[in-house]
């Protein structure tokens, strides 16, 4: 059985690595994205281009998107010129972080249209879709699934959340708010130990070796704060919007989330100090200025 053509809309920071690993097995690939050069990259590597989302879904039976708003995701799915208007797609895939609700608004709207949705939002960071090592958060029908998984296995690691619309934007969103307040208690840890006069390299082997171990300890310190170059690759404004949408559902669902809501002013104050662009990392900075000392590049001698 021949593989099924695939579409991949928005090759931004996770698209385009997620594309080119899809592109480099062989897939028949159609993309298409506002940045000519990205396109130009995919192109280069075997993908055919396409001028807007219709175009993708005439070309293509299982269409990706990776996108960075929920607006944006309802636009491309169902707006004019979207995948709703396609041809040939059976299959739309959002790798995208959107929440449950717009998930469940995108999958009766093209459901009208026989086309099945699935939520697959991924957690791993611009590194791990470059190394095809994701976390991939899947609700979808199950022989939908099925159907998917010798794809997705490129991207990484399937977990299947169910089969209900939202289920994988919901597991998306508390992961990624577990991760955040990692980071930031971290932050404020680590800033809390340098004025006290710790070695900044020596708090982290002791957290790594010990419980306060976290994803933030093991990974985003170490790589983007010790250095201080800042680079981790997750925005400060996607971080609060992914924040905000958990923090949103939780409300509607009557669930508090006083830690979460902290966490949240924090990032609101990161980007107001650094701007949008600025990486998430970027609120260890916030914290410095706060305490008035500055986390050393390098282990004391």
């Amino acid at each position: 059985m021949s593989n099924p053509s695939i579409g991949f809309i928005g090759l931004g920071t996770m698209g385009e690595p997620m594309a080119t690993r899809l592109a480099q097995a062989g897939y028949d690939l159609t993309v298409s994205d506002l940045n000519e050069a990205a396109v130009e990259r995919l192109v280069a590597l075997g993908a055919k281009r396409a001028s807007d989302p219709t175009a993708v879904a005439s070309q293509a039976e299982i269409v990706f998107a990776s996108l960075p708003t929920p607006d944006v995701v309802q636009k491309v799915a169902l707006g004019d010129q979207g995948v709703a208007s396609g041809s040939k797609v059976r299959v739309f895939v959002d790798l995208s972080t959107t929440g449950p609700r717009t998930a469940k608004l995108v999958a009766e709207a093209l459901a009208r249209n026989d086309i099945i949705a699935v939520d697959c939002p991924v957690s791993g960071g611009a590194a791990g879709a470059q190394k095809g090592t994701l976390a991939l958060m899947v609700s979808c029908p199950t022989p939908t699934h099925d159907e998917l998984l010798p794809i997705l296995n490129h991207l990484g690691k399937v977990i299947f959340c169910g089969e209900a619309p939202g289920l994988g934007q919901t597991m998306k969103l508390v992961n990624n708010l577990v991760s955040v307040t990692a980071l930031a208690v971290s932050s404020e840890a680590l800033v809390m130990g340098v004025k006290a006069g710790l070695d900044p390299q020596i708090m982290l082997d002791v957290f790594n070796a010990g419980s306060g171990r976290n994803s933030a300890t093991a990974d985003k310190l170490p790589r983007a704060v010790l250095p201080r170059t800042f680079d981790f690759g997750f925005s400060t404004a996607l971080s609060l919007k992914d924040t905000r949408l958990c923090l949103d559902e939780a409300e509607a669902m009557g669930v508090p989330m006083p830690v979460g809501s902290a966490v949240r002013q924090v990032l609101n104050m990161t980007r107001a100090a650094f701007g949008d662009n600025a990486d998430f990392t970027r609120m260890v900075c916030l914290i410095e200025q706060w305490a008035g000392v500055e986390v050393p590049t390098t282990a004391k001698k």
